[in-house]
């Protein structure tokens, strides 16, 4: 065999895992009670760094999705062995760590069915589907008024009665589903697709909105009330997770969302409409989404409004609102059918100037 020097043993001795370069490639290498154990440090899910990871007891903790694997044998965890990575072989002499510079067994990974999610979008044949998600947070066990949602629900009802579509309203207080957990911080590759919560948590709901937006929907109605100047925490909570969707063009060059037309319903009792539409416009634009003209409806009555009862009270009664909304309804159905004789989204999208193209050696300050 051939062997690599890879330190002093009492130095490497003194951290419980660390990754070591075997010339190109690195393992994860452990110390316990004096022991050493090395093995790949690339993990059988998505490759994330398994030296960057932690320990739990015997078990490398990968630092991605948490997945284990011993750190001597390289099996997968109690109930997982088979699912298992390359282990090297480790000595000591003279005081020095020696690692075997090719695995002494082989990776092998267990089968795992695609998840549904995963599935390519296709376009459905009829007319289109529209779905309303309504992004207003109260007690589900005490509801309370929410404009936005009861315009939402109009717009909804306008599309089943008067233009004879097939619609779903998503109520996010509704679902149960964990906020991101900054898989993307630790590596664009460590955001999935679908979102790893989503894969490694079945009663995570969010994958009621990732199948609603990415394969059902044509046309989405997203309604959004307004907090302290911006859309409320639960519109922040789900458009956080539908990162891995964006994610997809930035590491894969996949597009997700594509002919799909987006709007939006915004109200408040505080004035910020225009910020916080440009803000749901550049998200839903990343992602892949078209818009009508004259692409949200709101309402606000401003800063000194703090009458909350009558600013309920004043979109309840206002027949402008619901149709201004219906028409709202109307011009993104009506974008939504033009696109199926033609596709506004390109094949392969060019990378220069969108999120994280490579630029060549030269081209940073090319005028």
């Amino acid at each position: 065999d051939n062997w690599i020097d890879v330190g002093d043993a009492d130095e490497l001795g003194q951290k419980a895992l660390q990754e070591v370069a075997l010339g190109r490639k690195k393992v994860a290498l452990t110390c316990q009670g004096g022991r050493f154990g090395a093995i790949s440090d690339v993990c059988n899910h998505v490759g994330g760094p398994l030296g960057q990871g932690t320990l739990d007891g015997e078990y490398v903790v990968c630092p991605w999705h948490y997945y284990k694997f011993h750190r001597v044998t390289g099996e997968g965890e109690p109930g997982y062995e088979a699912d298992c990575v390359p282990r090297h072989g480790v000595k000591v002499e003279d005081g020095r760590v020696l690692v075997s510079s090719e695995p002494v067994t082989k990776r092998n990974k267990l089968h795992h069915d695609p998840h549904p999610l995963e599935r390519e979008p296709e376009r459905h044949d009829g007319p289109p589907r529209v779905l309303g998600i309504s992004t207003t947070s109260m007690d589900t066990a005490h509801p309370r008024p929410s404009t936005s949602e009861m315009l939402l629900e109009s717009a909804l009802l306008h599309a089943r009665g008067q233009l004879g579509l097939e619609t779903r309203l998503l109520k996010l207080h509704e679902l149960t589903f964990r906020n991101c957990e900054g898989f993307y911080s630790k590596s664009a590759s460590a955001c999935t697709w679908p979102c790893s919560i989503t894969q490694m948590d079945p009663a995570d709901q969010m994958e009621q909105v990732y199948e609603g937006i990415v394969h059902w929907a044509d046309v989405i109605l997203v309604a959004a009330p307004i907090r302290w100047g911006a859309a409320g925490s639960l519109y922040q909570k789900m458009v956080e997770r539908m990162n891995c969707v964006q994610n997809q063009i930035t590491i894969r060059d996949r597009v997700l969302i594509r002919d799909k037309v987006a709007g939006f319903i915004i109200t408040g009792g505080q004035d910020n409409v225009q910020a916080v539409a440009g803000s749901m416009l550049g998200f839903f634009a990343e992602i892949g989404c078209v818009f009508p003209p004259f692409p949200y409806v709101a309402h606000s009555r401003g800063w000194s409004a703090e009458d909350m009862e009558n600013n309920v009270r004043a979109v309840e009664t206002s027949n402008e609102l619901r149709d201004g909304t219906h028409a709202l309804l109307e011009r993104a159905v009506e974008l939504s059918r033009r696109l199926r004789d033609t596709s506004l989204c390109a094949a392969k999208i060019p990378r220069g100037g969108r999120k994280a193209h490579h630029e060549r050696p030269g081209e940073a300050h090319r005028s």
